[in-house]
């Protein structure tokens, strides 16, 4: 692998990591528009969101089997392909089921492209691991700005061309990853042997996790008591127990459960679903308080993101330079901080019916800035945690748990604004900053408290 163009490759796999998390947040910006012309409640337009990152978790421990068994330049350009054509469905949707359908697509695209983005990087640079943590950086550092982007983006292409074309301006981007990925990425061999498919590990984990956050996005508008909740939350449970059994006695297990014994892993996986849980869900209560409770216009509510998306930037190449002297536990410790302090100032100054921009600039600013130390150390210390063989199963599992908080928190957190009531819009969003705040700060002293012993020794491999 030394002689491979690993800066071209880099850029190959940030392409993929780009569209993806573009996805997660372009389209909240649009959700009331697309409301009023498809006719759709909060509900629905909950799922616009959650179709995706639903469709995302539940296949990505697949893709990464996949990858093992037909390399991971196979998926990837499949990846890009699938992505594509779900992006073309998506602009050309007729009604909300349609569209809910067709992102839920778009989210399996999405599975194919991350693992086996991970785990080419891991293979283009497994012989320094010092590289590894500083392209894993800019890798984020992609994705980071892409996510922090996708409001803008999404106001600028909302004015000029309607919510439709938030969809199609995935087509050119995946065109452009498809072909660099002909061009400098290679055919990576796998030496280890390859996995199996677990077909019943697959079915049960949709079953479970569509079923729980079908229930969690239902429970505000049928009630916790409703027949269908009841009946998704025991789904949703025997579901899950099953999987988990089912894993601990299969020989070729889709989730090998003894990864969640290795020093930090399970750590690491936990506080990714506390960063994604809490961001996920306040970009989704943001854009709804700044055009229903403010008034504003798309452009002006997507401009209003643009602070996101320089500090991210600049702290996830802070995080790869920090990392290659110290390891992977204090920027974890350190990001958790910066974000937590981040989301108690947006609640406590900058959520209100009359606060202005400059009120909001301090939180805005400090939540990506943490995100975007902490990132990067979670996943390189997972990647460092595991042998080269089970990589790309490790970044799928830490990748799944993601997916399934950010959805969970666009579904938590997007119950407590859907009323037409101001106060009661307000009273929401400040108890979602508050969760945030607590679920970040729970993820610094986690890191705190856990010994990453792969990488805090980053440095030294």
């Amino acid at each position: 692998m030394k002689s491979s163009p690993s800066l071209a490759i880099l850029l190959a796999c940030s392409f993929a990591f780009i569209i993806v998390q573009l996805d997660v947040t372009i389209v909240n910006v649009a959700l009331p528009e697309i409301g009023r012309e498809l006719q759709a409640g909060v509900s629905q337009l909950q799922w616009v969101v959650d179709a995706y990152t639903l469709g995302f978790a539940v296949f990505l421990l697949s893709a990464g089997a996949m990858g093992d068994r037909f390399g991971s330049r196979s998926v990837f350009l499949g990846g890009f392909a699938l992505f594509t054509l779900a992006s073309l469905a998506c602009a050309m949707a007729p009604d909300a089921l349609s569209l809910n359908v067709a992102r839920a697509v778009q989210g399996i695209g999405a599975a194919l492209l991350v693992p086996s983005s991970l785990s080419i990087l891991n293979a283009v640079y497994a012989e320094d691991r010092s590289k590894l943590a500083k392209a894993i950086a800019w890798w984020t550092a992609a994705g980071g700005v892409s996510i922090a982007a996708g409001p803008v983006l999404g106001g600028l292409l909302m004015s000029m061309f309607g919510w439709r074309s938030i969809f199609w301006v995935n087509i050119p981007i995946c065109v452009l990853g498809f072909w660099l990925t002909l061009r400098v990425v290679p055919v990576l061999r796998h030496s280890g042997p390859a996995r199996s498919f677990d077909v019943p590990g697959q079915l049960l984990a949709v079953i479970a996790l569509t079923a729980f956050i079908g229930a969690v996005i239902e429970v505000h508008a049928l009630g916790l008591t409703h027949p269908a909740v009841l009946a998704a939350l025991v789904v949703a449970v025997a579901a899950g127990m099953w999987f988990i059994r089912v894993e601990q006695r299969s020989a070729g297990p889709m989730l090998p459960l003894q990864l969640f014994k290795l020093a930090g892993f399970a750590q690491a996986v936990l506080f990714g679903v506390f960063v994604n849980f809490a961001y996920y869900g306040v970009i989704f209560v943001l854009s709804f308080y700044l055009q229903k409770v403010r008034g504003f216009s798309v452009l002006h509510a997507g401009l209003i993101f643009l602070p996101l998306t320089g500090t991210f930037l600049f702290a996830n190449i802070t995080s790869g330079w920090l990392q290659a002297r110290v390891g992977s536990r204090l920027p974890m410790i350190i990001g958790g901080l910066i974000g937590g302090s981040g989301y108690a100032l947006l609640g406590l100054f900058g959520i209100s019916e009359s606060a202005s921009f400059w009120a909001m600039l301090p939180g805005l600013a400090l939540i990506p800035a943490g995100m975007g130390l902490a990132v990067p150390a979670m996943t390189t210390s997972i990647l460092a945690s595991v042998s080269k063989q089970q990589a790309g199963t490790a970044s799928a599992v830490l990748n799944t748990a993601r997916q399934v908080g950010g959805a969970m928190g666009v579904a938590v957190y997007g119950a407590l604004v859907a009323t037409p009531a101001t106060a009661a819009i307000l009273a929401g969003i400040d108890a979602a900053m508050a969760v945030s705040t607590a679920l970040l700060l729970g993820g610094a002293l986690l890191a705190y408290l856990t010994i990453f012993n792969q990488g805090v020794k980053l440095c030294h491999s």
